[in-house]
């Protein structure tokens, strides 16, 4: 009979169950995503959510792969990075199931698991990863023993920019896949900052000069939301394809993942893959519906740390909100 693993993610507006075995093959996905009537994510009215809804997630997640929590055999859970009072809840739900079923529990690096999701379904073995989403920005690759990061954002998250441009322009959450289609309608570039830091990124600058446009007495008449759609996308995608090449070319890597939820984004797919074929490179991007924040994904980095170290002591699952992906032990890879 395989073994199987229940993983937790919980470090933003999503609350997610995957059900996997240890071959990495997946049972089902159940995902509860918090949608702000306004404004941005509120982590008191995210966590009231998730505490609301956990159960129902966990047990529509085990009716789905037809199987009940006794038949688990591991628990991991999002550790780090992310919003404290969210990453708590996951915490304690995880902490909770493990000593319920009497089995191990592991805490899990969100981060790494965009990249080692994206490994898994893509089938690649070591590539250079461009992690986008609404909290990180991320170009990194398996280097010392580590995932090393080779340029990320200084300020801003890519995918938070995004959304925080689109609620400006008063459009409905998410705001990622409404900016993408505006763009789509313009080929009338307006210059805004591109800001690269040696491998660094910085996209506030950025934001509030597209911010400033919608207010400007020339809104709508010498452009439009289309115009300032398309050129925040392309500049910021621009920024991400320069800091992305050059650590290609620094690492020589022969592959190239694109992971995260902004990954879905089909005009940065493009540019990504254009360097990636300039330097000889495989390039992949994860499936969709992994590319957003998925107990998939947890469960699956669970499953490659337990397997190479065991499971962590209740005193080792503190939620650590701050916490790099550099700073973390690969033990499966080394």
């Amino acid at each position: 009979m395989k073994k199987l693993c229940l993983g937790i993610e919980s470090t933003a507006h999503t609350f997610s169950v995957g059900i996997l075995d240890f071959e990495g093959n997946i049972y089902s996905l159940i995902n509860d995503v918090f949608i702000p009537e306004e404004g941005g994510l509120h982590p008191g009215l995210v966590r009231e959510q998730h505490l609301n809804n956990f159960m129902k997630i966990i047990n529509r997640a085990l009716s789905e792969a037809k199987i009940s929590i006794k038949e688990i055999d591991l628990i991991a859970f999002s550790q780090s990075p992310g919003l404290g009072p969210v990453l708590k809840i996951g915490a304690w739900v995880a902490r909770m199931l493990s000593q319920l079923v009497d089995i191990p529990i592991v805490g899990v690096n969100h981060c790494i698991a965009h990249v080692e999701i994206g490994r898994l379904k893509c089938n690649i073995k070591d590539p250079l990863s461009l992690y986008v989403s609404g909290g990180n920005t991320i170009v990194s690759a398996f280097e010392s023993e580590r995932y090393q990061i080779f340029g990320e954002t200084l300020d801003l998250a890519i995918g938070n920019m995004i959304d925080s441009f689109s609620r400006d322009a008063g459009l409905s959450h998410p705001g990622g896949p409404k900016i993408e289609k505006l763009a789509l309608e313009s080929k009338n570039y307006i210059p805004l900052p591109y800001v690269v830091k040696g491998m660094d990124l910085s996209f506030s600058g950025l934001y509030t000069s597209a911010k400033y446009l919608l207010q400007s007495k020339d809104y709508c008449k010498k452009y439009n939301l289309n115009d300032i759609a398309y050129s925040l996308q392309e500049t910021a995608f621009g920024m991400l394809t320069e800091v992305t090449e050059r650590a290609l070319a620094h690492t020589e890597k022969k592959e190239v993942l694109l992971t995260g939820g902004v990954a879905a984004n089909k005009r940065l797919q493009s540019m990504i893959e254009y360097i990636s074929k300039e330097h000889d490179a495989r390039f992949e991007v994860v499936p969709l519906r992994y590319a957003g924040d998925n107990g998939a994904m947890i469960g699956w980095v669970g499953i490659l740390r337990y397997k190479a170290e065991g499971g962590h002591s209740i005193s080792g699952t503190i939620i650590n909100p701050k916490e790099r992906m550099d700073q973390i032990t690969i033990p499966w890879r080394s």
